[in-house]
């Protein structure tokens, strides 16, 4: 069975975007994943097709209604669907390579796009929507976010990557930032490819890579071996 996207979203002109070209793209032409990008104003119930209303309490914006999003759920992920249902949001957990490589491992995911000034509180519990964040910025709806999202996880599926151990060494997949990469030529502007690449040394070769990951993970983000100890 192949992984199954389904994105609710405003504007599923957005999709695939760029999920349409590249290794993401052949393998949809494959295959070997599916997309579908679901209108949420399909299920408003008024001639407007009325998606958001003001907040309670008061406030700046509008807020996305319960039970529209509860009907474009309940339509995109029927009783008994195992995929995961997932609300891309900035104050969600951080997305990691290991969450997208569990999400890969799975049967697909089915996500939802806010926008405005947010989704309505009941409709997060009610559906139990797992809050997921790709940094500590704000975009101007989850769509960008859910494409991020696809992109790393289909990437990963069986076949998609011409060589599946391409993306062994690469950053975060053993806790550490990914080391320094050179190809021909030789020399440029100066600057030559670090001798012991070109040595032939393949111990050397690993060595070298290995301190260098550390080094960069050491510079740029810390909290990474703070949060899972080096392997020596």
């Amino acid at each position: 069975m192949s992984f199954s996207a389904s994105v609710l979203t405003l504007y599923p002109e957005m999709f695939p975007g760029a999920l349409g070209v590249s290794l993401a793209g052949r393998a949809l032409e494959a295959g070997t994943w599916s997309l579908e990008a679901i209108q949420i104003r399909d299920f408003a119930s008024d001639r407007h097709r009325t998606v958001d209303d003001t907040p309670a309490g008061g406030g700046a914006g509008m807020v996305m209604r319960a039970d529209v999003l509860a009907k474009a759920i309940d339509h995109s992920s029927p009783p008994g669907d195992p995929r995961p249902r997932l609300l891309m949001s900035p104050r969600g957990k951080p997305l990691t390579q290991v969450r997208v490589r569990e999400l890969a491992a799975g049967p697909g995911v089915v996500i939802v796009c806010g926008r405005f000034e947010g989704v309505d509180q009941r409709v997060i519990d009610a559906r139990g929507l797992e809050e997921v964040s790709i940094g500590d910025f704000i975009l101007s709806g989850g769509e960008p976010a859910a494409l991020v999202l696809l992109d790393a996880v289909v990437r990963l599926l069986p076949g998609v990557m011409g060589n599946t151990v391409s993306g062994d060494e690469e950053s975060f997949e053993n806790g550490l930032l990914e080391h320094p990469h050179y190809t021909r030529p030789q020399e440029f502007e100066g600057r030559q490819i670090p001798e012991v690449l070109t040595s032939g040394n393949h111990r050397k070769i690993a060595a070298w890579r290995r301190a260098e990951s550390e080094r960069l993970t050491k510079e740029r983000r810390p909290d990474l071996l703070a949060a899972q100890p080096l392997v020596k």
